[in-house]
């Protein structure tokens, strides 16, 4: 498989498929998979044996260990090639899921069951993120090709999250509340290793001690990373929203199935961009689409049905996906080349601290006002990150700093190549 010269490959789904080969997205797909099985199947799995309440604290645990272990995940990528970090991350992360399963079955404390938990956030291999950096590096400097890899590649992303909760609800009620852990941890064990394995994983992109010199954090991704915790709060408020609508109406099952239309309208979108990129710039996508996002939050508080709740969340999703393609898109600007992995696994980890924190306001404040309330705090999460996209237009710049710049011209070596993959 040759890869693409910079502005001779075609854009939109030929030129994605060409740069990486049709495997890859499959296995990139079914590796990521297990992030939308995994939280909900742990909340199925503990709700039906201890309540909601233990299921609460063990998901939160698991959020926990994945918001701290993404960016160590990405730095060990970057530093040692995605292949033998890739590998044992999925050996490790199968195992603890197992163990997961192992200790809730076996009625183990709560303390233990977040104990491990935490183990199996932290050994997330951090598919998703790494297949962006991955991305990146394939498409090189053709920014239409690398637009319409990343577009292509958040979308399998909601794709992902639309399919995930609704296979664990199936499985839970067909087979066993255990069951969409054991698929997790199959899946991660199978596919993470394929996509390890794949010829364009890249190995180490710099020396340790080039490394040293460049620095991560620029205002750029400072910023996006905080648009990452907005946006991670403005789902989390809306999700549970949503389920505590749901349960006020009895109806608590139908919550899933409500959620699932923002994952469908959102990978609609998603795909859509990637067919039709257009011609405006990334901050300005950034920008639209996160005040059209907050726009399209507002009719959550007029909500009264489930019905109501479905086409709001509906509407949320034609911006979700743009929003997070532009997102993701200028990380791959604001971050340096040498430590592009650890830059979109801080975006992920973003996105799961925002999901927390907000979870841990809406849930009292759904419980003590109603469900308007969760919903509010998912309309000031979107409000709040259209205001700070709008304060910071113009002001931030979204590729290196100059002091980066240098170093890496003065230090980095060049990626080696690819097993399978000539050089460029």
């Amino acid at each position: 498989m040759s890869r693409p010269t910079a502005g001779s490959a075609p854009a939109g789904f030929r030129g994605v498929f060409a740069l990486g080969g049709r495997a890859l997205p499959v296995h990139a797909f079914l590796a990521r998979l297990p992030a939308a099985l995994c939280p909900i199947g742990t909340l199925l799995l503990i709700n039906d044996r201890d309540g909601i309440g233990d299921a609460g604290a063990v998901a939160a645990a698991l959020w926990l260990g994945q918001a701290l272990g993404g960016p160590v995940i990405g730095r060990l990528a970057d530093r040692r090639g995605h292949r033998p970090v890739l590998l044992v991350a999925c050996a490790a992360n199968a195992a603890v899921l197992f163990a997961l399963v192992a200790a809730v079955l076996g009625g183990l404390p709560l303390s233990a069951r977040m104990g491990v938990a935490v183990a199996a956030g932290l050994t997330v291999p951090q598919v998703g993120p790494l297949a962006r950096a991955r991305w990146a590096r394939l498409a090189g400097e053709d920014k239409a090709l690398l637009g319409s890899a990343l577009s292509f590649d958040t979308t399998l992303d909601e794709v992902g999250f639309m399919v995930g909760p609704a296979l664990a609800g199936i499985l839970a009620v067909t087979v066993h509340p255990a069951s969409a852990l054991v698929l997790a941890a199959v899946l991660i064990l199978v596919s993470g290793s394929l996509f390890a394995l794949h010829p364009t994983a890249p190995g180490p992109v710099a020396a340790v001690g080039a490394r040293a010199d460049v620095r991560l954090w620029s205002p750029g991704l400072a910023l996006l990373f905080a648009m990452a915790v907005l946006q991670g709060a403005a789902w989390s408020g809306a999700n549970t929203g949503v389920n505590a609508l749901a349960r006020s109406l009895g109806e608590g099952g139908a919550a899933g199935l409500v959620w699932a239309a923002m994952a469908v309208t959102s990978s609609v979108a998603g795909f859509v961009t990637v067919a039709r990129p257009g011609t405006a710039g990334l901050p300005v996508r950034l920008r639209w689409t996160i005040g059209l996002q907050a726009v399209l939050t507002l009719p959550l508080l007029a909500v009264s049905g489930l019905w109501g709740a479905a086409a709001a969340v509906a509407g949320i999703g034609l911006a979700v996906a743009p929003h997070l393609i532009a997102l993701f898109g200028l990380a791959e600007r604001a971050g340096p080349a040498e430590r592009m992995g650890e830059a979109m696994t801080v975006l992920g980890s973003g996105l799961i601290v925002g999901q927390a924190l907000a979870a841990a306001a809406a849930g009292p404040l759904a419980a003590a006002y109603g469900y308007r309330a969760a919903f509010a705090v998912s309309c000031a999460a979107a409000a709040a990150s259209a205001v700070l996209a709008l304060a910071t237009a113009g002001r931030v710049r979204f590729g290196p700093t100059a002091a980066v710049a240098a170093a890496v011209t003065r230090t980095s070596t060049p990626p080696a190549p690819s097993p399978g993959l000539p050089p460029s």
